[in-house]
């Protein structure tokens, strides 16, 4: 695939800079430099054929959120106490990609997951749910359709003679 085919599809390049697109949290877009960005290889588990355990297709891509200088402090903070302990290895935010054969897939793959993360976690948070009551016109319909309901239920009984 070209150089401009990868931008055009909004794909970041594996080698590059991670770039995320502006959006809720980043209004002007954030580039993460390639430099704070380590990929490791190892074997995938997963589909692979004869090759299965020649190559080292599988790729986990590790960014330290508190070394990196991608982030403002407090877009720093949001993300430690959004991904938190439970997405979190100490600081480090680590993503793993071993669903393609090939290693230049499941690095895209891994790029795309880090920056859907980072994306939907610099997010600020929904506002919170008021709570409003119903209108006395709303309530008077739905006791007037239960009643028809009772009605209509109640006529379906047996025939007796009185």
């Amino acid at each position: 695939m070209t150089r401009s085919a990868w931008h055009a599809r909004g794909v970041n390049r594996p080698g590059e800079d991670l770039r995320l697109a502006p959006g809720p949290g980043v209004p002007q877009g954030l580039v993460v430099p390639a430099t704070d960005l380590v990929e490791r290889f190892s074997r995938s588990s997963g589909p692979g054929g004869q090759s299965v355990n020649t190559s080292d297709s599988r790729v986990e891509l590790v960014l330290d959120l508190a070394a990196t200088a991608a982030f403002s402090d407090e877009q720093r903070a949001r993300l430690l106490r959004v991904l938190g302990p439970d997405r979190l290895v100490g600081t480090s935010l680590v993503v793993t990609a071993s669903e393609h054969r090939a290693q230049l897939r499941n690095r895209a793959a891994a790029r795309r997951r880090l920056a859907d993360l980072l994306s939907e976690a610099l997010a600020p948070p929904a506002p919170p749910r008021r709570a409003t009551r119903p209108t006395r016109g709303s309530q008077r319909r739905r006791l007037e359709g239960k009643r028809q309901r009772g009605r209509t239920k109640s006529l379906r009984g047996r025939v007796r003679d009185e």
